[in-house]
């Protein structure tokens, strides 16, 4: 078991802290150690919420020095519950949240704390984006330390794909900054290793012109032919055209009628990113599918893609992600046939990727799945200890349903899964590049509350 830190040594944190260091006795305390997941009931023994690189690394000098597991938490979103730690140190960053957009240069400096929901408004007023996820609340660190598939993924590339610079607080207390030129192993290896190299406090991004896009849900019947018709219209259809195809028991959403809730839906966020004049003739193939029970896709500024989060929705569930090539009606069947087999919450989730994110080559940065054509989710929401088993047993029956032979996982997407499912992020060589980096930068593993790489040797 951790020893706690003594009153003298937090005491001394707070006289080089110009932040607030917050204790269990403190009346904000409660507030904020809550993460995103449900069922976590995290107690740190200190959470440190810096203003600036200074802040950072004290504190992370404090979680060295004596010997408290670390965790960084940014948005607090991650599956496995890395953004916190019982009975260590929480960086919590989100106090650090400026955006500085140069609209000419087309870049902005995004601090660590920052949301994708904030960043993307910010940069919109400049009529500009850069992809993050799908989801405003995600922090930005996370998302974009572990690759970032979002929207814009397959139209201008991975979050990472359009990464310029970070400043990052190292092991040791120094900050660098690492781009091309400046510890460009360093680079290489933030761009996908997720938080095993240090804490980034602001990163720089490219951005792109985006006036609005054509989005929004479009709610169709689960049939096989409506799933893999689907998948495939995103597959052949044009760079700019993404959708998260969920499919899944239609909610109880006011906007439609009470005969559909609870039955099987393809619940898709669509999002056209090209020529507003060209949208309904890429958005066509995916509306010619079915009636449609809703289709609220329609022209939007970009923000309105991350309408704001629920802070009281902590869902409990069974997840699991993986990577295949194809959806054809076969698979489409047995999909539909297995969230016919339980009931409750569940959904099997298809992304298309490919587009830009395939234009990289594979050993260009930690993120390796260049090759990889679609991702699938699959989750089960569990209720209590009682169907836990039930469930697990259903989302790994499914995805192996699913499991065409790609090895390969999202590590963002990634739960408590043991150190297998770490090396499925981190394929062949890309997991003895990390692995070097790792020793260089980080060769005692103070940064291991994530999902970690050890150092080589």
């Amino acid at each position: 078991m951790t020893a706690s830190p003594s009153t003298q040594d937090v005491d001394d944190l707070r006289t080089r802290f110009s932040g607030r260091v917050v204790q269990p006795d403190d009346p904000e305390y409660d507030a904020l150690r809550v993460v995103v997941l449900g069922g976590a009931d995290p107690r740190p023994a200190v959470i440190a919420r810096p203003l600036d690189d200074a802040d950072v690394s004290a504190a992370v000098a404090f979680a060295r020095d004596a010997g408290l597991p670390l965790a960084v938490r940014s948005g607090g979103h991650s599956g496995a519950g890395h953004g916190t730690v019982d009975d260590g140190l929480v960086i919590d960053l989100r106090d650090m949240r400026a955006v500085d957009v140069d609209p000419g240069g087309r870049t902005a400096w995004v601090e660590a704390g920052a949301t994708a929901g904030e960043t993307t408004a910010a940069t919109a007023a400049h009529g500009l984006a850069v992809g993050f996820g799908d989801t405003g609340s995600v922090g930005v660190s996370g998302i974009t330390l572990g690759g970032g598939v979002g929207f814009l993924s397959r139209s201008h590339g991975l979050t990472v794909d359009n990464l310029l610079a970070a400043d990052v607080v190292l092991a040791d207390g120094r900050v660098v900054r690492a781009d091309a030129d400046q510890h460009p192993e360093l680079f290489w290896a933030l761009r996908g290793g997720g938080g095993n190299l240090g804490v980034v406090t602001r990163f720089r991004f490219r951005l792109h012109p985006l006036d609005g896009v054509t989005g929004g849900m479009l709610l169709l019947p689960a049939s096989a032919p409506v799933v893999a018709g689907f998948l495939g219209a995103l597959q052949d259809g044009p760079d700019e055209l993404t959708a998260i195809v969920n499919v899944m028991p239609c909610p109880p959403l006011p906007f439609v009628a009470a005969e559909h809730h609870g039955a099987l839906a393809v619940m898709a966020l669509v999002c056209w990113s090209g020529p507003p004049e060209a949208a309904d003739a890429a958005l066509a193939p995916i509306r010619a599918l079915a009636e449609p029970i809703a289709d609220l896709v329609r022209p939007v500024a970009y923000p309105e893609l991350f309408p704001p989060a629920d802070p009281e929705y902590h869902p409990t569930a069974v997840a699991r992600t993986l990577l295949l090539d194809r959806v054809d009606l076969p698979l489409a069947e047995a999909v539909v046939g297995r969230l016919e087999q339980i009931d409750g919450m569940r959904v099997v989730q298809l992304r298309a990727l490919g587009g830009a994110i395939g234009r990289v080559p594979a050993d260009a940065t930690a993120f390796a799945h260049r090759s990889s054509r679609l991702m699938g989710n699959v989750a089960a929401f569990v209720t209590g200890p009682e169907d836990r088993a039930a469930r697990t047993a259903w989302v790994e029956g499914t995805a192996a349903v699913l499991d065409q032979g790609d090895r390969g996982a999202y590590v963002n997407f990634l739960g408590d899964e043991g150190p297998e499912r770490v090396r499925a992020a981190y394929p062949g060589a890309t997991w003895d590049r990390l692995a070097a980096a790792k020793a260089a930068y980080d060769p005692g593993n103070l940064f291991r509350r994530n999902q970690n790489v050890p150092p080589a040797g």
